[in-house]
């Protein structure tokens, strides 16, 4: 416990560092520890195992208006760089989101790759540097449109012009992230570990994202700065904490908090069954609590955002929920019983 509250003395003050005020122009998730890919193409084959598949739905301000639904698909393999301690990831993230009353809808497609650079021959620890790159599409539903140049004086008239000039209502562009991660044990424990990132994303700023004629509108660089620490507590549980800090044009947002994990049966080591639960807290926002099972090789997690900002009063503290499901694991079960130690993993 004494080694625990040495530790916890450098992750809190990074947890409150986190924690400033704001909103993100992008797309979020709540349980931005289930969309690695989104956050930093660097944090890319982070885990144990050699290959990962995670998807997030999202479901927001259904108590407000059309709700806006977000969905989240990633998937990850890592293998072995020659006969060294060096890895590399290739995977790639799907992202769709659908929002508001015109039906504005996003997609993206954005293959990955990582390269894990080992920095010790004792113990693990990685330096990654990872690549994003993909196509993205914008479009709307121009039908569902209504301005106030269509009010007749009695009602909304969809034959009166709206008054705008839309030059289409589908584009696409190039999207790119760039990124690194640091990921290292902690202690004499394999299973102490913690990871640092950073990641600049829509590095080609000068994309196009308007629908409009003459329109210079372009796609914000955003700035990403992320956090994890794991640590033992006694044979049968664990604590972990996460954060996320990000910086768009005058935007930010930053998100952050811990799940306490119990194992559910006698195999310590690699538990089959482990029960976490916790809560986390976007600055300025919602406090979000949420439950995770995990069932070797897969895990389901739920949460809620409770709305805490200005906009409570208007939806009773109500946000949204999401539901995330989780397969992680190896190839082969040979790989599976002979895992090595030393590998990038959180």
């Amino acid at each position: 416990m004494k080694t625990f509250l040495s530790r916890l003395i450098f992750v809190l003050p990074a947890l409150f560092i986190f924690q400033l005020n704001g909103n993100s122009q992008d797309i979020h998730f709540s349980q931005f520890s289930e969309t690695p890919l989104l956050l930093n193409p660097a944090l890319a084959g982070i885990f144990s195992g050699d290959v990962r598949v995670q998807g997030v739905f999202r479901n927001q301000w259904n108590s407000v208006t059309v709700p806006f639904q977000t969905t989240s698909l990633n998937a990850e393999y890592k293998l072995p760089v020659g006969h060294g301690d060096d890895f590399v990831t290739i995977g790639g993230a799907i992202l769709y989101d659908k929002a508001g009353t015109i039906a504005l809808t996003s997609t993206s497609v954005l293959p990955v790759f990582n390269y894990h650079k080992s920095l010790s021959s004792d113990k693990n620890m990685y330096l990654s540097a990872g690549f994003s790159a993909g196509i993205v599409q914008r479009r709307f539903d121009e039908s569902k449109v209504t301005t106030n140049d269509q009010f007749n004086g009695m009602a909304d008239d969809p034959t009166i012009n709206s008054g705008e000039n839309f030059a289409e209502n589908n584009l696409s562009y190039f999207d790119g992230s760039a990124g690194l991660s640091f990921n290292t044990q902690v202690g004499s424990n394999p299973e102490d570990n913690m990871y640092l990132g950073i990641a600049y994303d829509h590095f080609n700023q000068s994309a196009k994202i308007s629908f409009f004629n003459n329109s210079e509108v372009q796609i914000e660089p955003k700035w990403v700065y992320s956090a994890g620490y794991k640590n033992t507590l006694s044979d049968l549980s664990y604590i972990t904490f996460y954060a996320n800090y990000s910086v768009q044009g005058v935007y930010t947002e930053a998100i952050g908090g811990m799940l306490y994990s119990m194992k559910l049966d006698n195999y310590t080591d690699d538990p089959r069954y482990t029960i976490s639960g916790g809560g986390f807290l976007r600055w300025g926002d919602a406090f979000i609590p949420m439950l995770k099972l995990e069932m070797k090789p897969m895990s389901f997690a739920l949460s809620y955002d409770v709305n805490v900002s200005a906009l409570k009063a208007s939806n009773q503290s109500r946000g949204g929920f999401e539901l995330s499901l989780s397969y992680q694991g190896f190839v082969s079960h040979e790989k599976a019983t002979n895992e090595p130690i030393r590998c990038p993993r959180f």
